[in-house]
């Protein structure tokens, strides 16, 4: 079955989904998640090849606590880009929220390894809160 060019479909320019972007990051920046949720959820469907897009709504599901979803969208997202560190710390999280929490510290310990520190300082944290 072939898949259906939603942007083309509405009429809709790169102007449109930056909007779209812009709106789903003012409710994350607000902390309403689930609002932030729906506009990710659209612009996957909008733009299913963009892995900046499927890596944050995996973000959005580990923040409402739904590993399950997170996991799903991670997973498609590092399909796309196998090296994103912020989607590695997100699976990460994910991981120990499933139960598999040896796995997702083995992540984590690679990540602690990053020069970023926004990465490196998060998995640290994650480290030192479930290291038993």
């Amino acid at each position: 079955m072939k898949r259906i060019n939603w942007k083309e479909k509405l009429g809709w320019g790169e102007e449109h989904i930056e909007d779209l972007r812009l709106a789903g990051y003012a409710y994350i920046r607000q902390g309403k998640y689930d609002i932030a949720l729906t506009f990710f959820d659209a612009l996957c469907v909008l733009e299913p090849e963009s892995a900046y897009d499927t890596q944050t709504l995996g973000a959005l599901y580990v923040q409402l606590g739904r590993p399950k979803e997170a996991l799903a969208y991670l997973d498609r997202a590092l399909k796309m880009d196998a090296d994103h560190a912020p989607t590695l710390i997100n699976l990460s999280k994910a991981l120990i929220m499933l139960g598999k929490k040896q796995e997702g510290l083995k992540l984590a310990r690679i990540l602690s390894k990053e020069k970023d520190p926004s990465v490196s300082n998060i998995a640290r944290a994650l480290i030192l809160a479930y290291e038993e």
